[in-house]
């Protein structure tokens, strides 16, 4: 990787890293919302728990990145790979507002905006929940 040399985004090596990882974050989430279908009367369970999960993972992985020193070498390649890239792809806000947006034009109003309240709740506190992990673990 090469020294610190203007923006990370115009080099080669980060474009790559953060596709690996992008490519690696899509092709999970896409099995685990194959294993669980729903249709728009139905909380979409796939969904709900990438983004969640996702959300703690990110915040756990950026927290600890943190506490170990700059953003530089290692520690930058780690946060463009699984921060940037697989987490990016993992967690989805699109079919988020899409899965919500159905269940509104279906007719499940409620439901959908449940979704749409206690994924954004539940992600921020899963988020905080792993900078505190983090934190408690790397001291």
């Amino acid at each position: 990787m090469p020294a610190d040399q203007g923006p990370v985004h115009r080099h080669l090596w980060a474009l790559a890293v953060v596709f690996v990882g992008g490519a690696a974050g899509t092709a999970v989430r896409y099995v685990i919302e194959e294993q669980l279908p729903h249709s728009a009367s139905q909380w979409p369970t796939a969904t709900f728990g990438i983004n969640i999960a996702g959300a703690f993972v990110l915040g756990l992985l950026l927290e600890s990145l943190v506490r170990g020193g700059p953003d530089a070498g290692v520690r930058r390649s780690l946060r463009l790979l699984l921060g940037t890239g697989f987490c990016g792809a993992f967690t989805t806000y699109s079919t988020f507002a899409l899965e919500t947006v159905d269940g509104i034009r279906g007719g499940f109003t409620g439901l959908a905006l449940a979704y749409a309240v206690v994924s954004v709740i539940l992600g921020i506190l899963a988020a905080w929940a792993g900078i505190v992990l983090a934190g408690r673990v790397i001291r």
